[in-house]
């Protein structure tokens, strides 16, 4: 009995729910599947021969992956499928760190071995375990469509998805209308390969992945500053989220004193009614009660929206996840303060480093004049100037510190100290040319939650200049290897990089059931002679997990159908009766449209193939 699996197209805000369902399916078996080692021989080569009825019906799997290989015995079959779990072969606490090197006039370094980098976890030095240098892709990929055949019609499929996060939590008034109109120039400019999104962090204005540049621009003119408390204005006292937190948290007396007198010169108290000792010292306890509940009230909006913009950012990771190609996040922000929340901003960093997007940051603030951030700020009195400078120069830095470790943590660039939006958004537009992903297996981790400094230094004559993440945090608990290794194949699902480890082939046709209505066959041939086996009983064993996952047009996930596939031949069968390998297939009852299909394959060892593909329906 042959057992189908299916997922229904659902909302954007439901999809991510939806993916991570599909990928972690119910067990799979294999349909026709025999009950002894002859009749498994007869059905694989009857698979060879393309006549449909090899072992190739969709069917769940469970979610730990593939069955663990039993024990061979002579009743064991050859070719079948079991729902039983197993562990894969994963290297567990990975930490993966991305280098972008420039030399002094700014460009990325590409020639770099790995004997010139060193890694530093809490000072100590690491063992680099697994390195690349990656180029960033400049032509979009095309791909060969093989229906309705002897058409030879090809696809462009989609080269990249860039999600614009627009910070309208954060954002001002002033800072809006410029940075806008360079956004809008931008987004004319985008090439029919790509797709874009907006979302902003109070979420009141979005649009999701699309080529329509009308109603990516429609969309853009419709964002506006959306602070979570007030009109965006200067209050009486003017106490921030950064000299709340020196006042409240770090006890910090001069800085509550600037406050103080803040608070008497906007008027927030009654000014005292002499210069004697116990009038000033009426006033300024005053004064302190309001400015202590400024700082206390402010502490509470600055914390929240700084949980809802890395929320957001974090939702965005996981949306753009979803997207099968090359992924990139520009967040348009003026920055913001996160003194409490550092632990949340290192997952989204690593989530987003894990999954190969990057993330861009421009600071919208431009030449940003510390003395008066905003033409509705009150000038400072002369008595408390010089320390009301430092501190919005000190909340400045800690603002874009934010931004700077978004951008470097994952292989990202930050554009900042500068007006030119039109220019910054084409440096951000376009990837470094190169970098470098180390990754390391920390000695002796504790799974204690605690924060790891990381450094990457490079041995060259040159002068470089290094971005890469400033640390990572350990885990709580470890994880275990069989969720390792469904996420690996997950990510690979939404990948759009072709891997050739195993000797897999991809090939696609379909059929028209009706006007609206037609039939996808996705063929996938193993060649099973040419795959590693481990040798117990006379048999040689093998799991395959195998994914086909389809996508629209524009990258959106639509369904995908997994098998789990056993394999325990004999020596025999490899040698005389499978030189043609075998042949699974799935189908999908679609539309007519055109789509994007992505086959992953994965064996027990961790090894992988991936392979695009692309079809038009008419």
């Amino acid at each position: 009995m042959c057992v189908y699996l299916r997922f229904p197209v659902v909302p954007r805000s439901m999809l991510y729910q939806a993916l991570t369902y599909a990928i972690a399916f119910v067990a799979f078996a294999l349909c026709a599947a025999v009950a002894h080692a002859q009749q498994a021989v007869t059905q694989a080569e009857t698979a060879t021969q393309g006549n449909g009825k090899s072992s190739s019906a969709p069917l769940a799997a469970n979610e730990a992956g593939a069955p663990a290989t039993q024990k061979p015995d002579k009743d064991t079959p050859e070719f079948s499928a079991q729902d039983t779990a197993t562990t894969f072969k994963v290297r567990v606490n990975l930490v993966e760190v991305r280098v972008v090197v420039r030399d002094a006039q700014g460009h990325a370094v590409g020639d770099l071995k790995q004997e010139d980098f060193q890694l530093f976890d809490n000072g100590k030095p690491q063992i680099i375990s697994r390195f690349s240098v990656e180029q960033s892709a400049v032509k979009p990929t095309v791909v060969q469509q093989e229906a309705p055949p002897g058409t030879g019609a090809t696809l462009v499929m989609p080269k990249r998805y860039v999600a614009y996060l627009f910070d309208d939590i954060h954002l001002k008034t002033t800072d809006l209308p410029q940075v806008r109109s360079a956004a809008e120039r931008h987004l004319q400019s985008l090439q029919p390969a790509d797709r874009a999104a907006i979302f902003t962090t109070s979420g009141q204005v979005q649009i999701d992945f699309t080529d329509d540049r009308t109603k990516l621009v429609e969309t853009l003119n419709q964002i506006k500053p959306n602070p979570i408390a007030g009109s965006g204005l200067a209050e009486c006292p003017d106490v921030t989220y950064y000299m709340a937190d020196l006042i409240v948290n770090r006890h910090d007396d001069e800085a509550l004193q600037v406050a103080i007198q803040e608070a008497i010169d906007c008027g927030a108290v009654a000014p005292p009614q002499s210069l004697d000792a116990a009038a000033m010292q009426a006033a300024t306890t005053a004064a302190r009660a309001v400015v202590v509940s400024a700082a206390r009230r402010q502490l509470n909006f600055g914390s929240h929206e700084t949980q809802l913009s890395l929320s957001s950012l974090r939702d965005v990771v996981r949306r753009i996840a979803a997207m099968p190609g090359q992924r990139s996040i520009l967040v348009i922000s003026p920055g913001f303060y996160n003194p409490d929340r550092l632990q949340e901003q290192a997952e989204v960093e690593e989530r987003a480093l894990h999954l190969y997007i990057t993330i861009n940051t421009l600071d919208v603030r431009g030449v940003y004049d510390n003395t008066m951030d905003d033409i509705s700020k009150r000038t400072p009195s002369p008595g408390i100037l010089s320390q009301y400078v430092r501190y919005r120069t000190e909340q400045a830095v800690a603002e874009t510190d934010v931004l700077s470790g978004l951008a470097y943590s994952t292989g990202g660039s930050f554009f900042h100290g500068n007006n030119d939006f039109d220019k910054g958004f084409r440096q951000l537009d376009m990837p470094p040319e190169y970098s470098y992903l180390l990754a390391f297996s920390p000695q002796n981790l504790k799974f204690d939650g605690h924060f790891h400094n990381v450094k990457v230094t490079v041995r060259s004559p040159q002068k470089l200049t290094i971005q890469a993440r400033k640390g990572y945090y350990a885990p709580k608990q470890p994880v275990a290897e069989a969720e390792q290794a469904k996420q690996q194949v997950e990510d690979e699902v939404f990948s759009q990089e072709e891997i050739h480890e195993l000797p897999v082939e991809m090939h696609t046709q379909f059929f028209k059931t009706g006007d609206e209505q037609a039939r996808l066959f996705v063929l996938v041939r193993l060649d099973v002679r040419h795959l590693r086996y481990r040798k117990t009983e006379g048999r040689n064993n093998n799991n395959l997990t195998v994914v086909s996952a389809l996508f629209d047009r524009n990258g959106n996930f639509i369904t995908g159908i997994q098998k789990i596939v056993q394999m325990h031949w004999k020596d025999e069968t490899l040698d005389t009766k499978l030189a043609s390998g075998i042949t699974l297939k799935n189908n999908f009852d679609v539309k007519p449209g055109s789509y994007l299909v992505r086959l992953v394959v994965r064996d027990e060892d961790g090894q992988l193939a991936a392979q695009n593909g692309a079809i038009e329906i008419p």
